[in-house]
């Protein structure tokens, strides 16, 4: 299966799981990516959305019951070591989450992991847009997305809030509009969904 026909058999059954259909959506857009990518790089799935095995079968039960036994043989797979800067995204977005819910935890281990990919941040979660991340961020880590007021690139906002936190500074310009590259943290983050990507590639290659 590729990704989009993954998300579609996740979503199918998610009426009968404990999110709701937004939670459920990108819960389900970030594993099912993350399946193929695994798949395609020969990693484990766990390399690919930055939860344990046992953390993900349970997420997984949660969200998709349906989908619970394909997941649950995952319940031991460890996940290697986190880097560095993947620990401080991690840190940055716990310490920021709306409600320190658990739903909230793995999605910040998940988003810090997949901020590690070279795509815009939306699209290496599997998202329809940069909108939709927008409003994850603003449902489940409101704090920090409330510092976005300038409508930042997620990517470069959440990796200047970590040098913000530790005390540095990435730029030498006083404010944002004073900048040269202001394109390169402010401009255009429209693109494909990769889940399209996925069904397209597919599909080419069968015809």
């Amino acid at each position: 299966m590729n990704a989009q026909e993954i998300y579609q058999w996740l979503t199918g059954g998610a009426a009968n799981g404990s999110c709701d259909g937004f939670d459920a959506h990108i819960i389900a857009a970030i594993v099912a990516l993350g399946l193929v990518e695994a798949q395609a790089e020969k990693k484990p799935i766990v390399e690919a959305v930055g939860l344990s095995g046992g953390s993900l079968a349970t997420l997984m039960r949660e969200t998709f019951p349906h989908a619970a036994t394909m997941f649950n043989r995952l319940a031991e797979d460890a996940l290697a070591n986190v880097p560095e800067d993947e620990a401080c995204l991690r840190d940055l977005l716990w310490r920021h989450a709306t409600d320190s819910s658990e739903l909230q935890n793995r999605l910040a281990q998940m988003i810090a992991r997949r901020s590690m990919r070279p795509n815009h941040l939306w699209q290496d979660l599997g998202l329809r847009s940069r909108r939709e991340l927008s409003w994850l961020m603003s449902r489940h880590f409101e704090p920090l997305a409330s510092r976005n007021s300038q409508d930042m690139k997620w990517k470069k906002f959440l990796y200047r809030a970590i040098c913000r936190d530790e005390g540095y500074r990435l730029c030498s310009v006083p404010v944002c509009s004073d900048c040269d590259d202001f394109e390169v943290c402010f401009g255009d983050e429209s693109g494909e969904s990769l889940l399209a990507r996925s069904k397209r590639e597919v599909e080419t290659r069968v015809h």
